[in-house]
């Protein structure tokens, strides 16, 4: 399954490669944003989005609006990233359509926990 991590800073874009390595994902591509994440979703098939809430200039919950709006994109299930565990961000994510929610620092178990939760098995 392929995997789009998109989070506008590189370390934690790499934290999270390093993360879902660890649980036996290897083909991940990286996003530094929503806009060119979008441009990514649209040239190829992903099996799982998981984005960072905090970004500019276009945030994860944006970029999962565009994505639900979009008929070809939105059955991709979508794992919202953030330091925020505030329960409007959590009401406003899942009726964005979010699959999953995880607040940071997380680890390898947690992530593995969240995707199995979303995709099965």
């Amino acid at each position: 399954m392929k995997i789009l991590v998109v989070d506008d800073y590189a370390t934690m874009r790499r934290i999270v490669r390093n993360l879902l390595t660890q649980i036996g994902y290897t083909d991940i591509d990286e996003a530094g944003d929503g806009v060119s994440a979008l441009a990514k979703l649209r040239e190829s098939k992903f099996g799982l989005i998981i984005s960072d809430w905090n970004m500019e200039p276009m945030t994860g919950l944006q970029l999962l609006k565009e994505i639900r709006a979009d008929a070809k994109l939105a059955p991709t299930p979508f794992i919202m990233v953030t330091a925020e565990s505030k329960t409007e961000n959590v009401i406003a994510a899942k009726q964005a359509g979010v699959n999953n929610y995880i607040v940071k620092p997380f680890n390898a178990d947690t992530l593995k926990q969240k995707i199995q939760a979303v995709i099965g098995g």
